[in-house]
Formats: C-alpha cells, structure tokens, sequence
C-alpha cells in the first residue's frame, strides 16, 4: 500500500527537510500512489502546483521555499487551501508556514543518511493522522 492511497481530500501532508533531502521526489511518490495523472514537479517557482485524478479529485502541491514569512502566505490565501477541503495538500518548507497550518496533520522529515540512503520520520498530530500512520505502518510494515 501506498501512503498517497490513504489520503482523503483535506488531508495536509507536510514534507521538511534540507534542500536535496528528497521532499520533491517524495511528493512524487505520494501523488502517483494518490493516483495522479499529472507529472508532478516542484512548484518552487508557481508556488502551488495542482494534479488530477481520474475521478476529478485534486491534489495540491505547495513549495514554501520562497515565502518570506507566514504572513505572506495568508496575503496569498495559503490558507484557504486547508480551510476549503478542496483535495489533500502536500508542503514543501512547511516550517515556513508555522502559525498557519493546522494543528492535525502528518509530518513527514526527510534526512540525509548517505549518498544513496534517506532517513524518514513520520508524526502525526490528530486522531485522524495517527489512523492514516497506523494503517499506513500495518501495510507497508506488517504487525
């Protein structure tokens, strides 16, 4: 099973990590298991990029990186993505966003461990994600 299998619309995914940890290509992941039929690639310069699926359900893609505070990201209605439950959201540099992101969600750190290797740690916060954690670590994991 897929994570991005899991994910319902309003759901907000949020990928940190250092530049070249993997955010992108993780995002990637998560939106071909959502079932994307768009290429997904980083929207560090739109800002938000949106993918569809079969079923005409979206998925959005932010990319913080540039915003220089929270603050902006209200005046550019970043928050009305959370609020609508308009398709699940998936944010790259979500640490730039603190003060406006909900309080539930699934946190997802990305690490260098060498070359080749990555490490993940993944949190929820709210009963909703820790479900999705659990159902996500039985699948991929067994127990």
């Amino acid at each position: 099973m897929r994570l991005g299998e899991l994910l319902e619309s309003g759901n907000l995914i949020c990928l940190a990590g250092d530049l070249g940890a993997g955010k992108t290509t993780m995002a990637q992941g998560i939106a071909r298991g959502w079932g994307s039929l768009d290429p997904v690639t980083s929207p560090t310069f739109v800002l938000i990029n949106e993918y569809r699926r079969a079923d005409n359900e979206r998925l959005f893609h932010v990319d913080a990186f540039r915003l220089s505070s929270p603050d902006e990201a209200r005046m550019l209605g970043l928050e009305d993505l959370f609020d609508q439950g308009g398709g699940p959201v998936m944010i790259e540099w979500p640490e730039k966003l603190s003060g406006i992101l909900p309080d539930e969600r699934l946190w997802i750190h990305l690490s260098w461990q060498d070359d080749s290797r990555r490490r993940l740690e993944i949190a929820a916060t709210g009963p909703a994600y820790t479900s999705l954690l659990k159902v996500f670590r039985q699948a991929a994991f067994g127990g």
